[in-house]
């Protein structure tokens, strides 16, 4: 188990720490007012931890608090590290960005568009271009997910089994050979929309790479980083260690138990999401960050070039321009103003825009029990924050994570 610890003080990296410490009151009040079960967040610069804190419980109901070591659904947070390990098999040469994707998932080989109609009578016309593999890692595919609620498309998914999870018992592949079937909300690479990608990303990396998503994670990634408490589920001891999932009580706002969601993180699934699977620690992820921090190595693990690292973290919307312009108006794990994507990642390009003291180039991203990370390569800073309440669009944790640190960095 990698241990997680402050390792300077916070003056010796910039910051004041009477204002680092505001981080801290403003959050506990959220616990305090019911509206989230606890937390946990770590502020690192230049590689070391300045400000490591927890308040609240990981089981209100057990009375058991937030620990350094306690296990995180993290959801979205997957999506990165997906995208990582298609980047490791792109660096090999296995495959180019504009490759077509059908030459390895041949289910996509000819795409269908939703043109007008309903759900349940789509009008479709034949794609003019094939989803690619950075289509995939940017979230213009053209696929959408079935919680939109936004567009008849999303409500095909809805139908076919695909709305907060995946029909019981279809595996990755067949998972998708079904989204394959279903029509795409645009043609591949003219708008955004968060979608089941990465999923497929997920896929791509299984066929390409010949291992299924869970080994290359542990055998590519987990295992040199050191990242030994990642995972598709938890089962054992470790179930001790486990956050309970939260939503929003709908008359009280209050934190409420949710299990139905919640319980499933202790099976091993069917479908390896690449895009939502993952539960791990905050030790875990922080090296996931230094990783990405230091351009692709840490501690003489090298996983990617730095040159690469710097081609995922820069903005890939065409003509360079911000969600806000190109996206679809629907839920996302960031705001769009200001905000272009990656390969994998939020890029921010205009921080007046976004209303952010954020640095132009910081890249991240979230899950949907309201944990988040950003890495800020202008400030050598990296930030996580940990809860399990759902969805993460409930409160503006993030935006008001971002004031608490970057104004305590003097």
């Amino acid at each position: 188990m990698t241990n997680l610890a402050v390792e300077a003080e916070a003056e010796e990296l910039g910051f004041d720490a009477r204002r680092l410490s505001r981080i801290d009151r403003r959050m506990a009040r959220y616990v305090d007012e019911g509206l989230l079960p606890g937390w946990l967040t770590v502020v690192a610069r230049h590689g070391r931890v300045a400000h490591l804190s927890s308040y609240g419980h990981r089981d209100l109901e057990a009375g058991l608090g937030v620990e350094v070591d306690t296990l995180w659904r993290i959801y979205s947070m997957t999506k990165p590290i997906t995208s990582l390990a298609a980047m490791m098999l792109f660096e090999e040469g296995e495959f180019e960005l504009t490759d077509p994707i059908h030459r390895w998932l041949p289910e996509f080989a000819e795409p269908r568009v939703f043109v007008k109609g309903s759900a349940l009578r789509p009008v479709t016309e034949p794609a003019t271009e094939p989803i690619r593999v950075w289509h995939l890692l940017t979230h213009t595919a053209g696929l959408t997910y079935g919680f939109h609620h936004a567009h008849p498309v999303d409500g095909i998914y809805r139908a076919a089994g695909f709305e907060w999870s995946t029909p019981q018992g279809k595996d990755l592949a067949a998972c998708s050979e079904a989204w394959a079937e279903l029509p795409l909300l645009f043609q591949p690479g003219t708008e955004w929309n968060y979608s089941v990608a990465t999923d497929v990303l997920g896929r791509l990396v299984e066929v390409v790479s010949g291992m299924p998503l869970d080994r290359f994670f542990a055998e590519r990634i987990f295992g040199p980083l050191g990242m030994t408490e990642t995972s598709f589920h938890v089962d054992g001891d470790a179930v001790d260690r486990l956050a309970a999932l939260y939503v929003p009580d709908p008359l009280t706002r209050r934190a409420k138990r949710n299990d139905t969601f919640g319980e499933a993180i202790k099976k091993k699934p069917a479908c390896l999401q690449g895009g939502a699977g993952l539960v791990g620690t905050a030790a875990d992820y922080h090296r996931f960050t230094q990783l990405l921090l230091r351009g692709g190595e840490l501690d003489g693990t090298r996983l990617l070039s730095p040159r690469t690292v710097r081609l995922m973290t820069r903005n890939h919307l065409p003509g360079d321009v911000d969600l806000e312009q190109f996206g679809r108006p629907l839920f996302a794990e960031i705001p769009f103003n200001g905000f272009g994507f990656g390969l994998g990642f939020s890029v921010l390009r205009d921080p007046a825009k976004a209303k952010t003291l954020s640095s132009e180039g910081e890249f991240a991203w979230g899950g949907a029990a309201s944990t988040a990370f950003w890495v800020d390569p202008a400030e050598g800073l990296t930030v996580l924050f940990f809860t399990q309440l759902m969805p993460s669009s409930t409160y503006p944790l993030r935006q008001q994570l971002r004031q608490l640190v970057y104004q305590a960095l003097v």
